[in-house]
C-alpha cells in the first residue's frame, strides 16, 4: 500500500460544520497582482467599507472566509497524504534531534565534552551548545526562506533535512574530549571535540532554521480553506514522532546497565547515528513530493521581491514581531520542558533518576499527538486566534502547579503534570500555530517571514531558556546551603514557573494585537495586518 493512502481516512475527517450563514457570503475580487493594478484611493476605501459589513455580519467562526472555498487548491488526496508525510517526518527528525540534544545535553555532554567542570559550570555549558543552535536559527531562516520564496518548498525541504539529519549523525561518531569507547582517536582530542560539537550544532540549527517553517507552509498551501487549520497542523505530529522516539532510545539506553554510566559506553552515540534512518525514509517521500500549489501558481508572476529581508522587515515588520511574540510561549515552554524539566528531576535536589525524565517526555507525546490535531480542528471551529489565546492562558494558569508538583520528587506525579504541561498547553499551541502564522504573511515573502518571525522567536525564548533554568537551578542552590545540604535547589521550582508565567504573558498580549486570519485568499502578496479582508483582532 502507497503509504499516502495511510493518512486518507485521518485528513478526511475532522471536517468543521458550516454555519447557514456562510453559505450567503459575498465573493469578493482577487487582489491585485501588480503594482500598476492597485486600484485608486476612493476604490480602496470603498472596498474596506465593503469589506468590513461584511466581517460585522460574520459568525463567531468566520466563516466569511467560506467564499474563497472556490480558491481552494486542487489537490488529490494522495498528494495531500504524501505532502503531510513529508511534513512529518522532517518535523519529526528535527524534534527527534530537538529533544536528543536537549536530554543529552542534560545527562551526557557534560562529562564527555566539559570534563573538567563541576556539574553545574558543565550543565551551563552543555546548555550553551544547545542555545548556540538556536542562536544561529535566524541566520538558516533567512537564507532559506529566502530560496524557498523564489526556488519553491520543495527544494528547500530537502536541503534542511540533508543538513540537520547529517549533522546528527556525524556527532554519534565525535570524539570526547579525554576519550571514551567508540572514540575513533582513543585518547581523546582536548579542545577540538567540543569545538566539533559546536560547529555540528550550528549546522543543525541552520537546517532546523527553515525546515518548520517550510513544512507549515506546505501544508497550509496544500489544504482546501474549510480544512487548513487541521490539515496545516498534521505537521506537527512529527514532533511528538520526533520526540517520542528520542526519548525512549534515552530510556531504553539508561536502563540497559544501570551500574554503569552511559558516558562509559559507546552506547550514548547510539541515538545520534540512528538519526541517518529517519533521514533516508524522509528523503526518499520529498523526492516524490510535488511543488506547493499556491507558489506554482504563484511563480510565473514573479511574486518575489528584490532585497527579501530589507523589504520583509520594512513592510512587514509587525507582522514579524506578532509572530515572535505569538512564538514566546510555545518556544519557551517547550524547551523549558523537554530539556529543564529533566534536568531538575534528574539533580542532586530532587533525586529522580534520569530514565523517568525522558518516559515523561514519552507520555507528554502521546497526550500531544491528540492534542495537536484536535487544536487545528478548533481553529477552524471557533478561530485561530481565540483557540491559541486558549491554550497560552491553559499554560499560564498550570505553570505553578505543574513546577510545584516537579519538586516533590514523586515519580508518577512528574510524568502526569509533565504531560499535561508540555502535552496540552506547549503542544495545543504548535497545534493552533501551523495555519495562523502562514495566513500572517502575504504570498511574496511568506516562507521568508514564517522563518525570521518563528527562528526569532526560537533565540529570544527557546535557545536562551535552559541556560537560564540552569542558572537558577545553580543559585538555588547556593541560596539553600549548598550543595552538602540535602535538597539544597529544590526550591529553583517557584523562579523557573515565574520565567515560563512570563514568556506566556507575553503571547497571550500578542494574541490581542493579532487578526483574525482564519481562511484568508493564500494567494493575497499583503500581510493580514494590512489587508482589508482580515477580520479584526479577536477579542
Amino acid at each position: 500500500m502507497d503509504r499516502g493512502q495511510l493518512l486518507l481516512p485521518l485528513l478526511s475527517s475532522f471536517e468543521p460544520r458550516l454555519d447557514h450563514r456562510s453559505q450567503r457570503s459575498p465573493s469578493r475580487r482577487q487582489p491585485p497582482r501588480h503594482r500598476h493594478d492597485l486600484p485608486h484611493n476612493d476604490d480602496r476605501r470603498q472596498q474596506a467599507a465593503n469589506n468590513q459589513r461584511q466581517v460585522i455580519r460574520v459568525t463567531p467562526q468566520h466563516q466569511q472566509t467560506l467564499a474563497q472555498a472556490d480558491e481552494s487548491p486542487q489537490v488529490s488526496n494522495r498528494d495531500l497524504a504524501r505532502a503531510a508525510w513529508a511534513s512529518s517526518l522532517g518535523s519529526a527528525l528535527e524534534y527527534y534531534d530537538f529533544a536528543l540534544y536537549s536530554l543529552a545535553s542534560a545527562l551526557v555532554f557534560s562529562p564527555l565534552f566539559f570534563p573538567g567542570s563541576n556539574p553545574a559550570t558543565g550543565l551551563i555549558l552543555s546548555f550553551g551548545t544547545y542555545f548556540l543552535g538556536f542562536a544561529v536559527r535566524p541566520l538558516g531562516g533567512i537564507i532559506f526562506g529566502r530560496l524557498g520564496d523564489r526556488l519553491g518548498r520543495k527544494f528547500v525541504l530537502l536541503t534542511t533535512i540533508l543538513l540537520m539529519g547529517g549533522a546528527s549523525t556525524l556527532i554519534g561518531v565525535l570524539p570526547t574530549y579525554n576519550g571514551s569507547p567508540g572514540d575513533w582517536y582513543s585518547g581523546g582530542v582536548g579542545i577540538l571535540a567540543p569545538v566539533l560539537l559546536i560547529v555540528l550544532r550550528l549546522l543543525q540549527g541552520l537546517g532546523a532554521g527553515a525546515e518548520m517553517a517550510g513544512a507549515s507552509i506546505l501544508m497550509t498551501e496544500y489544504a482546501p480553506v474549510r480544512r487548513r487549520g487541521f490539515i496545516a497542523s498534521l505537521p506537527f505530529l512529527g514532533v511528538q514522532m520526533g520526540t517520542v522516539t528520542a526519548a525512549l532510545v534515552y530510556f531504553l539506553l539508561l536502563n540497559t546497565n544501570q551500574a554503569v554510566k552511559i558516558t562509559d559506553t559507546w552506547l550514548w552515540r547510539v541515538p545520534f547515528l540512528a538519526s541517518v534512518v529517519i533521514l533516508v525514509v524522509a528523503i526518499y517521500i520529498r523526492l516524490r513530493l510535488k511543488e506547493s500549489p499556491t507558489f506554482a501558481k504563484l511563480e510565473p508572476h514573479e511574486q518575489v521581491t528584490d532585497k527579501p529581508l530589507r523589504n520583509l522587515l520594512k513592510r512587514s515588520g509587525k507582522s514579524v514581531l506578532l509572530g515572535i511574540g505569538l512564538r514566546m510561549a510555545e518556544n519557551g515552554g517547550s524547551s523549558i520542558y523537554q530539556a529543564l524539566a529533566v534536568a531538575f528531576v534528574s539533580s542532586a535536589a530532587i533525586g529522580i533518576k534520569g530514565p523517568i525524565g525522558a518516559l515523561s517526555l514519552v507520555f507528554a507525546a502521546a497526550v500531544g499527538a491528540a492534542v495537536v490535531p484536535l487544536a487545528g480542528w478548533l481553529t477552524d471551529r471557533y478561530g485561530r486566534v481565540r483557540t491559541y489565546r486558549a491554550f497560552a492562558i491553559f499554560q499560564l494558569l498550570a505553570a505553578f502547579p505543574i513546577w510545584y508538583a516537579l519538586s516533590f520528587g514523586d515519580t508518577l506525579l512528574t510524568i502526569v503534570v509533565v504531560s499535561i504541561g508540555l502535552g496540552v498547553g506547549t503542544w495545543g499551541m504548535f497545534g493552533s500555530q501551523s495555519a495562523l502564522m502562514c495566513e500572517l504573511f502575504g504570498s511574496r515573502q511568506r516562507y521568508l517571514g514564517v522563518s525570521v518571525a518563528r527562528e526569532g522567536s526560537a533565540v529570544i525564548a527557546g535557545g536562551i531558556a535552559p541556560m537560564i533554568g540552569a542558572w537558577l537551578m545553580s543559585f538555588a542552590v547556593t541560596a539553600e546551603g549548598g550543595s552538602a545540604v540535602p535538597h539544597a535547589g529544590s526550591g529553583a521550582w517557584l523562579p523557573i514557573a515565574g520565567y515560563l508565567s512570563l514568556l506566556t504573558v507575553i503571547t497571550i498580549i500578542a494574541t490581542f494585537f493579532t487578526p483574525e486570519t482564519g481562511g484568508r485568499n493564500l494567494e493575497d502578496p499583503r500581510d493580514a495586518l494590512h489587508s482589508e479582508i482580515a477580520a479584526p483582532a479577536a477579542r
